[in-house]
């Protein structure tokens, strides 16, 4: 018996552009698609709506050029419209040869929108898709609006599925187009459909108004359609799309159906996309959240150190991430174990302890301890500071209105004191360039700075601590809490060029 398998049709180019403040570049909607198709392993792609703009048009063309000479021609989809000629001779020049037809599929948009009876409707559905054929293109069409439709006005639903089993659709759109089905109307209304029409292929097209794209979707799954539509981060209007890692990953194990889908370049796509969107998604995000699989009840270390007692389905691995376990005010002696072992750092019981005392006092002062701070609080607790520590001792930073910053900046390093004066664009600025004139004398690179990001806790008046997270070029991070944002950044810069320290006199040490 052949394996069962889902299309997934990803609309993150055009459904998910529809996000507010989100437009993508040609270049930017060339490399998703890219890598969606020839990456990711989704099935089709949906890129762009007919006519949109000139700039649309090339980029379309430039995708297509791609996805002929890649063998994907047949996997890039447009959204056209019931205008006749204008959208497929606006696509036509493209080499685009796969429409996604927007008809409405309730009585009241059609009625109130077109202003137009089915009727009317369906004859320009049909002249429409005569002219695609005839043109080489093939359609799909979307029933816009249908959740709507098949619950308010069914006999206009079947009606117009009724004419559409001899127009030549490849696929039937199902959109739950405002987002206003529950698991259990969809399952009704699309298994009935698909009952009803057994010889047509049936696709579903969710929005997470209500926050059940993904639960719609699984529902769909099991009612019989062949595909459901999703977006990269479960981007679109409003509230989003269906979320791509969300869906495949529940349809994966809550069904016996697979997808073409590459489970371990999800967390690729998902920060390609987040790239290029400037739309971050949160850290507990399922599946791709940079904190899904961080542990962080001491219970929950301890079990998993015994037996993976709190591992599901979910593994990190399985989706090319790791585990990891907390450090804070909740942490427990497993979790400080378990991070302790992945350093290969011994401690004793009752160094252990300090350290945990420790850890825990810097979580009640919402200090975020990670990993790559364990060697400089372990440091601290066991009084071995090493001699080559680089430290800024003083630092000075001038703000004015009409005038560039200028920061001063004192450190010492291998006992010797280094002092260096600089200007910027801003404070932090101004001290990295002071910084690196030292840096310089004293033979020591200051690595390029990835990503900054400060964060302040909810709620958090103007003396709260303020947290610097910095991502240097290597994709180590390194983070400081202060007061003051400035200062926050210059420690957790400081930690960086210990940890560079630190690497450079061991090289020496092996030579």
């Amino acid at each position: 018996m052949s394996e069962k398998k889902l299309d997934i049709m990803d609309t993150t180019l055009r459904d998910g552009e529809q996000t507010n403040g989100i437009s993508f570049s040609g270049e930017e909607k060339l490399i998703i698609a890219q890598h969606l198709l020839s990456e990711l392993g989704v099935n089709r792609v949906e890129v762009t709506s007919c006519y949109v703009s000139e700039e649309e048009q090339k980029t379309l063309t430039k995708i297509m050029f791609w996805a002929k000479e890649n063998g994907f021609e047949n996997n890039v989809e447009v959204l056209s419209f019931c205008d006749k000629k204008r959208s497929i001779d606006w696509l036509v020049p493209t080499g685009c040869k796969r429409i996604n037809l927007l008809t409405k599929g309730s009585e009241h948009h059609c009625k109130v929108q077109l202003k137009k009876t089915l009727t009317e409707h369906l004859v320009d559905v049909k002249e429409t898709v005569s002219y695609a054929k005839e043109k080489g293109i093939s359609c799909n069409v979307y029933l816009e609006d249908w959740s709507n439709g098949i619950k308010n006005s069914p006999d206009y639903v079947w009606a117009m599925l009724d004419a559409y089993k001899d127009m030549g659709f490849d696929k039937i759109l199902l959109p739950d187009t405002l987002g206003v089905l529950a698991p259990d109307d969809t399952y009704r209304l699309v298994k009935e459909t698909v009952d009803r029409y057994p010889e047509l292929k049936f696709e579903f097209h969710p929005h997470n108004d209500y926050g059940m794209a993904v639960a719609n979707s699984l529902a769909a799954v099991k009612a019989g359609v062949s595909g459901v539509h999703v977006t990269i981060n479960g981007l679109g209007e409003r509230t989003g799309n269906a979320n791509l890692a969300q869906v495949v990953a529940t349809v994966h194990d809550h069904t016996d159906i697979k997808t073409d889908i590459d489970e371990k370049k999800l967390i690729g796509a998902s920060k390609l996309v987040e790239t290029f969107s400037g739309r971050r998604i949160t850290a507990n995000e399922p599946i791709v959240g940079t904190d899904v699989f961080t542990q962080t009840a001491g219970i929950h270390a301890d079990g998993d150190k015994k037996g993976n007692l709190y591992e599901s389905r979910l593994t990190p691995a399985r989706f090319a991430r790791d585990r990891k376990y907390a450090l804070g005010k909740l942490s427990g002696k497993s979790n400080l174990e378990l991070n302790l072992k992945k350093l290969n750092m011994s401690l004793t019981p009752e160094q252990q302890s300090q350290l945990l005392s420790k850890i825990v006092k810097l979580g009640d002062m919402k200090k975020n301890v990670t990993a790559e701070d364990l060697p400089f609080l372990v440091a601290d607790i066991l009084g071995q500071a090493k001699s080559h520590s680089f430290k800024v001792i003083g630092c000075v930073i001038t703000s004015t209105i009409t005038m560039k910053p200028t920061a001063n900046v004192n450190v010492e390093y291998n006992g010797e004191i280094y002092e260096a004066v600089s200007s910027g664009n801003g404070g932090y600025d101004a001290f990295m360039n002071s910084l690196k004139i030292i840096a310089k004398q004293v033979g020591i690179r200051v690595p390029h700075l990835v990503d900054f990001e400060i964060r302040i806790p909810p709620g958090g008046k103007t003396n709260a601590l303020v947290e610097a997270i910095i991502t240097w070029e290597d994709g180590r991070i390194t983070h400081a809490v202060s007061s003051d944002q400035v200062i926050a950044a210059i420690k957790a810069t400081e930690r960086m060029m210990n940890m560079i320290v630190d690497e450079t006199s061991d090289d020496t040490e092996v030579a």
